[in-house]
């Protein structure tokens, strides 16, 4: 019997694929990501959106998916975004256009989006501190999470509030020699 192999995948789909697997669940540093990863319900969509209209046109589009699909077929998307938004400060600054296309569409409540980026920096921290690797990625990205899916999560926790300070905590016990090969997909800059 002839089978026609699988599509391959985008190389930035990959990438971030890659990261998920390696860095976000095999370092646990989202103890609610491993099921639905492992269940095949974690979608990577690649933004190819060169301008802040055409990314929010595609954020628009794929919470109307989110919102007509049942979270046991399609829990969370990530929208990769490899063609725009490379600054982390302009990326920072257009997560209040996120905020407001939720708002204007009503999404607010029910959906919330997370945010990763190469250059990830927390406030009051430099670039170089470990703690700010718990947010980078390969490329920029905007994770569409479901209201309930969180809240159902956080209440099955036994401590959600100690989640970011155990991350920070395990990237700063990795050496600077651990951190660089595991995120060996960073550019400097």
């Amino acid at each position: 019997m002839n089978q026609t192999p699988p599509p391959a995948l985008h190389p930035v789909e990959a990438q971030v694929r890659a990261w998920l697997e390696s860095i976000v669940v095999g370092l646990n540093l989202c103890p609610f990501a491993a099921r639905p990863f492992r269940d095949n319900r974690v979608r990577v969509l690649v933004s190819e959106a060169r301008s802040g209209v055409e990314l929010l046109t595609d954020l628009q589009l794929e919470l109307a998916r989110l919102a007509d699909t049942p979270p046991a077929t399609l829990e969370t998307t990530l929208i990769a975004i490899p063609n725009f938004l490379a600054d982390f400060l302009d990326y920072n600054d257009f997560l209040d256009d996120v905020d407001a296309l939720l708002d204007q569409y009503e999404w607010s409540g029910e959906f919330q989006v997370a945010s990763f980026h190469p250059h990830y920096q927390f406030a009051g921290t430099l670039p170089t501190e470990a703690g700010n690797y718990t947010n980078r990625s390969p490329v920029p990205i905007l994770h569409l999470l479901r209201e309930d899916s969180v809240a159902s999560a956080i209440d099955s926790h036994p401590d959600p509030e100690g989640i970011p300070e155990a991350n920070v905590a395990k990237l700063e016990a990795m050496s600077l020699a651990e951190r660089r090969r595991l995120f060996s997909f960073l550019k400097p800059g």
